[in-house]
């Protein structure tokens, strides 16, 4: 065999082709054969040799093209064994590129089938021959003709007959990379590249998962050719799938605890990686692709996948397409959110599709699937934690104030799309080492940069990194300590969340403590007071958290500060050695703040108490301090009155004056950490008595008994003192406008703090003694009368209405007091309770002053006083307190109260109503999971069944049927009898507590059955309560089914109780709710309008999902559709717009008063006509994809609005311009001609500022305009529906015209009194 190979290629270098070509001819074709491959197979001179083959084989000799023909078809297969070199298997295929052009027609069609033959057989395994296919099927498609079958075809159509049987035969999984990244070099039809597009895709599930990363980058090098947005669909179709099957097989596993795995999650995540980073180059590359790939999401978020957000956020970096990403996300979060609360919030949409998964979970899933490595797509993260928190962070109020407190729950969908930024910044921080640094940096940078705006949020997100990881955050605590020096500047509420966050850290880190208090100490110099006041704040909360050995366990502490990951003996002899000097050398700075504002103080006074709780050992310092501060304002004479200086605690500047000593506070911390260190003594343990002590203990019994003589003595010339003792008198001035009269208000409201503090101080002393109690009611009268006078006189100043100074009675007293006042009944207590129990007015106090602590608490999470900031005791505080308020109002019934009393204010039931009412909504938002522990706590029921403890829905239901008996109790009494703010009380607490009720409970049920109960049977002319009532039934209803039905019989009710615009139509009467009357009927169409707005929101909703719903289904279905197989939200949509149709023609024709109703009815029917016209373009875009017939429903719909609402639309416009108010429904026309008058003349310059009219009058003809349209695409006549519409330029009633003209006496042209007429008539239109 080496002689002959030897003898081809020395024939072929002596370029003597006659003989080579003899030699050739001489060998048979299975001698070539073999001579060819054991070359091949050896690697020598296998080129040189197909050379020489190739020039003594003329293409133009039969002979030649044949053994051409036959070299081709046996070296593609011997590539293909694979036991060739690589390099070798490479020349051989190059030299074949060369010289196929030179093959005939028929002999590239062979080769060609050969190849197809192969490639179906699944014998392209290695895919080095396939380089060879293009070159062969362009070679064909350049042919002129070649026999296929029985007849001829021209080469291009041959290819093209070969292209589609290869896509069509079935693939071996193997060579799939190989043939597409053959197919890139091959000239294919736009259709052709779709159909080989779809191929490939479908066998994405018939490959190994390694497999997918190159057939990808493959299949995007091929998408150059077209059809990009197919292929970027398909790839995330199919990882979408991928995830979906992993997360079942994952619950699967977890619930059969076994692991059923065929695909596993670190390999299925690291392929999406590295799929995700060949996605990006090519997008990088291919501008293109890129804006096909950010089309495809713009249209709707359903599409969303945590594949896809994480190759959005990969596609974020680079930067022309930064901006789009993060605009796209946020519409798609906000949108999702937008969603999922209108879903939440209606029965009915939740009844026709099913509720989806929402955005925020797949980023959160994102962020879970990105600890595999996804680098690329941590970046992006971060910057989309942050863009959320900065575009839907809470923004400043009104004059940059911000709202106290943050809620706990985020409801609305911004709240919402903030608190998700913070979770994925922080799921991120636990997760990525790279990424920590300059998310601590960004959220400090915030807090430092952010002054003008809130920043609770990221004072959140910093406490919970906080809390999740102080080790890792040690290492960065430089970036910490850079912030501190920054904290004299910053807001009051930035530095108490910051210091709060801080404080784990504290504790374990001395740098960071040691900088802290370097910057505290300047801040105490600052010339700022809010910087004064950050210092006193850092210092008050470093002695609360710096233990001193032998203070109490913290079990006995308000608040625990503790963070798992954090253990630090502080008892250890050092560390309490060291503390204590630590907190005497921060008392020594405090003290210093006793000579500073007002303000500054008041921050002291208002933490010592939580101070001395948390360190005990203090006590002897922080009580030697408030003795000498309360010293400088005592008056020592026994004799004389007053007992306190009024004069050192004000000082002026200018001609201003102001408060410098908040003397009450003062009182009040005393007498608050004295009663405390009292109680510690008494329960104390025995085996304090040790001689070590006794000095501590003479020193204690020093300043304690000091200060209780001194209590004692300013409690006892307090009673005695009057008003003049203290400056004020009845008829002083107390205005705000002059210094005096500040002055006066000052004085007053100081002296009424101390009498408050005093009350406390002498209740709690008494041991319910009578006398004790008596003196108590003396001090009472004393706040009293003052109270009184600054009542009334800040009802006549009318400058600005003077409110009620905080109360400095502490929560958990105002609860003790309340308990002994109404549920006391220790006989042993009797008497002395008797003393406040007869007095009214101190009753009312004490309900007001709760009022007025449970508002605070409402407004902002805490009160002031001891324990105002510990979350769990004044939650206990608030469940004591509701269940006397509650008892107190069931068993004493108001008719008992009123009956002796005829003032001008709310009896002491409205007051325990009204504080039932802010308890339920503070409980609500505050402690939304704690409802169930408040509600067990009202132990009212002697005699009822008590509810089951377990389950909120029924205790809920318990309490409300109780106020649905007060209620009813309240309806069934005359209307003379009936209290409209009460009812209004119990209404707002029943909707408040309805929320609690789960929807699909059968005590919903029973909740609404009463609800509408009571509206079709009460009667009373009352619409604020009317109001509420009917806020209530709607928010109830929405929740159980569709409220259309409903506001048709609402919307009859006012139509037969205003009247008709027609003042010659007779209404029919109807009354389905006795509560729509005369009075109430306009309260009620606002109400209803309102409700019909909502309607329209949701019909809106759902004609834009079936729009963005893909029209490609089966068209042979859909064109022979009929209205009994109707698309179930398509028949919704018209079921719910031809009631609301039916029910505003009712409105359209009553007699609305002039003004917001009438602009209100205007506007919503202005929306309806556009929310028809969407649902006609809706159908335009059905019949020009499908050619669909036309549902009946729909056909009826369009004609109910052209024959019934459209001309009624015009004859209300009429009615409105012309100011022909008050239809038939009134009778003492007269007296309310002059009212009606000015009304006219508003409401029409209200018509004109609004453009409510031409608005509505657009929306009819545009509708009209589409459904012109419809009718011809859908070849239906819907116009034959429609009325001709009025003309309004020019308007004559011919009425009105006849009487003008009975009228004139002389006989005048009808001409002229046509001129005089119609002025008239246009300057009653303006």
């Amino acid at each position: 065999m080496k002689a002959e190979m030897e003898k081809i290629v020395s024939l072929s270098d002596r370029d003597n082709t006659a003989e080579l070509q003899k030699y050739l001819s001489s060998l048979t074709d299975d001698q070539l054969m073999t001579v060819i491959t054991n070359s091949a197979l050896k690697g020598k001179e296998i080129g040189a040799m197909i050379k020489g083959i190739f020039k003594g084989s003329p293409p133009s000799s039969t002979e030649g093209s044949k053994r051409r023909l036959l070299l081709y078809q046996h070296c593609i297969p011997l590539c293909e064994s694979g036991d060739l070199q690589a390099e070798v298997a490479a020349d051989i295929i190059g030299l074949l590129m060369l010289e196929t052009h030179t093959l005939t027609g028929p002999s590239l069609a062979q080769l060609a089938s050969l190849f197809v033959e192969a490639i179906k057989a699944g014998k392209m395994g290695s895919g080095k021959s396939l380089e060879l296919f293009p070159t062969v099927l362009t070679a064909l498609a350049a042919c002129e003709a070649l026999s296929y079958g029985k007849g001829e075809l021209s080469g291009e159509e041959y290819k093209k007959q070969l292209i589609n049987s290869l896509c069509s035969s079935r693939w071996d999984p193997q060579c799939v990379i190989h043939l597409t990244t053959m197919f890139r070099d091959v000239p294919l039809s736009p259709e052709e590249l779709q159909f080989l597009v779809e191929k490939i895709l479908r066998m994405f599930l018939k490959l190994e998962l390694q497999e997918i990363p190159p057939l990808v980058y493959q299949l995007l090098l091929l998408s150059a050719k077209g059809c990009k947005k197919q292929v970027l669909d398909g790839i995330i179709t199919y990882f979408k799938e991928q995830d979906l099957r992993q997360e079942e097989e994952q619950k699967d596993g977890e619930s059969m605890d076994l692991e059923v795995q065929s695909i596993p999650q670190d390999q299925l995540r690291h392929v999406e990686g590295t799929t995700i980073l060949h996605i990006v180059f090519a997008i990088r590359l291919d501008q293109e692709l890129g804006r096909e790939f950010l089309k495809s999401f713009k249209t709707s978020y359903v599409d969303l996948c945590p594949f896809s957000i994480a190759l959005l956020l990969s596609v974020a970096r680079i930067q022309r397409y930064e901006d789009q990403v993060f605009d796209l996300l946020k519409g798609a979060i906000v949108k999702s959110f937008k969603d999922g609360q209108l879903q939440k919030g209606s029965k009915f949409l939740q009844n026709l599709l099913p509720l989806h998964c929402g955005v925020a979970q797949m980023i959160l899933d994102t962020v879970k699937n990105s600890v595999f490595g996804w680098d690329h797509v941590t970046q992006g993260l971060v910057q989309l934690g942050f863009f959320l928190l900065d575009t839907f962070g809470p923004k400043p109020g009104p004059f940059g104030k911000t709202s106290e407190g943050s809620a706990t729950i985020a409801k609305t969908p911004t709240q919402q799309a903030c608190r998700l930024g913070g979770r994925v910044l922080l799921e991120g921080f636990k997760m990525h080492e790279p990424v920590r640094g300059e998310i601590l940096e960004q959220v400090l940078n915030r807090l430092v940069t952010k002054t003008a705006s809130p920043v609770n949020h990221f004072v959140e997100l910093f406490s919970d990194i906080v809390v999740s990881a102080p080790m890792i955050l040690l290492e960065s605590s430089s970036k910490v300590t850079e912030t501190f020096d920054h904290l004299s500047y910053l807001p009051l509420a930035t530095v108490q969340g910051l210091l709060k966050a801080v404080q784990p850290l504290l504790k374990v880190s001395m740098s960071l403590k040691d900088g802290l208090i370097l910057v505290l100490r300047k801040a105490m110099f600052s010339s700022q007071l809010d910087g004064r006041k950050s210092a006193v704040t850092g210092f008050l909360l470093l002695l609360k958290n710096f233990k001193v050995l032998g203070s109490l366990a913290s079990s006995q502490c308000s608040q625990a500060i503790s963070s798992s990951q954090i253990q630090v003996d502080v008892h250890s002899r050092y560390n309490s050695a060291a503390n204590e000097a630590f907190c005497l050398e921060i008392l020594s700075s405090l003290r210093r703040c006793l000579g500073q504002q007002a303000d500054v103080r008041l921050m002291l006074y208002e933490g010592f108490h939580d101070v001395l709780r948390r360190n005990s050992q203090l006590a002897s310092s922080i009580m030697q301090t408030l003795l000498s501060q309360l010293r400088r304002y005592y008056e020592p004479e026994q004799d004389l009155l007053p007992p306190v200086k009024l004069e050192p605690c004000i000082t002026a500047h200018g001609d201003q004056v102001f408060l410098q000593e908040p003397l009450a506070h003062l009182v009040s911390c005393t007498v608050h950490c004295l009663l405390w260190l009292q109680s510690i003594r008494l329960s104390a343990n025995p085996n304090a008595s040790e001689s070590d002590d006794d000095e501590q203990d003479e020193e204690e019994e020093g300043y304690q008994s000091e200060l209780n003589t001194i209590l004692e003595s300013i409690t006892r010339r307090m009673i005695k003192c009057e008003l003049e003792d203290f400056e004020l008198d009845k008829s002083a001035e107390f205005s705000m406008g002059s210094s005096v009269g500040v002055k006066n208000n000052i004085y007053a409201v100081l002296v009424m703090g101390v009498y408050e503090v005093l009350i406390e101080y002498k209740y709690i002393t008494a041991n319910y003694s009578k006398s004790c109690f008596e003196e108590l009611m003396e001090l009472f009268n004393g706040y009293h009368k003052l109270a009184e006078i600054l009542k009334e006189k800040s009802g006549k100043g009318r400058v600005l209405s003077h409110k009620t100074p905080r109360s400095l009675l502490s929560m958990g007293f105002v609860s003790t007091l309340l308990t002994m006042l109404f549920r006391d009944s220790t006989q042993s207590r009797e008497e002395a309770l008797s003393v406040l129990r007869s007095s009214g007015e101190f009753l009312r106090y004490a309900v007001s002053v709760a009022l007025q602590k449970i508002q605070q608490l409402e407004e902002t999470g805490h009160t002031d006083g001891p324990d105002g900031q510990s979350t769990d005791k004044t939650f206990r505080f608030l469940c004591d307190m509701t269940s006397v308020l509650m008892w107190r109002y069931t068993n004493i019934p108001s008719v008992v109260e009123e009956a002796g009393r005829k003032e001008k204010r709310s009896s002491l039931s409205h007051l325990c109503l009204e504080g039932l009412l802010r308890i339920f909504t503070t409980c609500l938002q505050r402690y939304p999971d704690r409802t169930a522990q408040l509600l067990s706590a009202i132990d009212i029921s002697e005699d009822d069944t008590e509810p089951d403890n377990g389950n909120v829905t029924e205790m809920t239901f318990f309490y409300i049927r109780q106020f649905q008996r007060a209620l009813f109790t309240q309806l069934s009494g005359g209307e003379e009898d009936f209290n409209s703010k009460e009812a209004q009380l119990l209404v707002s607490i029943l909707s408040v507590l309805s929320h609690k009720l789960k929807p699909s409970s059968e005590q919903f049920v029973q909740m609404i059955t009463w609800t509408v109960k009571i509206c079709k049977e009460t009667s009373f002319e009352d619409s604020a309560f009317a109001k509420g009532l009917l806020s209530l039934l709607f928010s109830l209803h929405v929740l159980y089914k569709s409220p259309v039905s409903l506001l048709l019989e609402l919307c009859q009710d006012i139509h037969s109780q205003l009247g008709d615009i027609d003042q010659d139509v007779e209404v029919e009467k109807q009354s389905h709710f006795a509560i729509v009357n005369m009075k109430t009927a306009t309260a009620t169409a606002l109400l209803v309008l309102s409700q019909v707005d909502k309607v329209l929101d949701e019909v809106d909703w759902l004609i834009a999902k079936k729009k963005s719903q893909p029209f490609e289904k089966s068209n042979t279905g859909e064109a022979t559709q009929t209205a009994g197989q109707q698309d179930p939200v398509e028949k919704a949509v018209t079921l719910q717009l031809g009631t609301l149709l039916t029910a505003l023609n009712e409105l359209v024709q009553t007699a609305l008063l002039p003004g917001t109703c009438t602009d209100t009815l205007l506007r919503e029917l202005s929306r309806t006509y556009t929310i028809l016209t969407t649902l006609v373009k809706y159908y335009i875009q059905l019949c020009s994809s499908q050619h669909g017939v036309l549902p009946a429903r729909f056909e009826k719909l369009v004609k109910l609005s052209g024959s019934h609402l459209t001309p009624q639309c015009y004859s209300f416009i009429t009615y409105a311009q012309s100011g022909e108010f008050g239809g038939g429904g009134s009778d003492d026309k007269k007296k309310k001609k002059k009212r009606d008058d000015a009304n006219i003349a508003v409401s029409a310059k209200l018509l004109r500022e609004t453009k409510a009219i031409p608005n509505l009058i657009f929306s009819i003809e545009q509708y009209e305009k589409y459904l012109i349209t419809l009718s011809k695409k859908s070849k239906v006549n819907l116009m034959q529906y429609m009325k001709l519409s009025t003309s309004r330029d020019f308007r004559i009633n011919a009425a009105t015209l006849d009487a003008a003209l009975q009228e004139q006496d002389d006989s005048q042209q009808v001409s002229e009194a046509e001129e005089t007429q119609e002025p008239k008539q246009k300057r009653r239109k303006q």
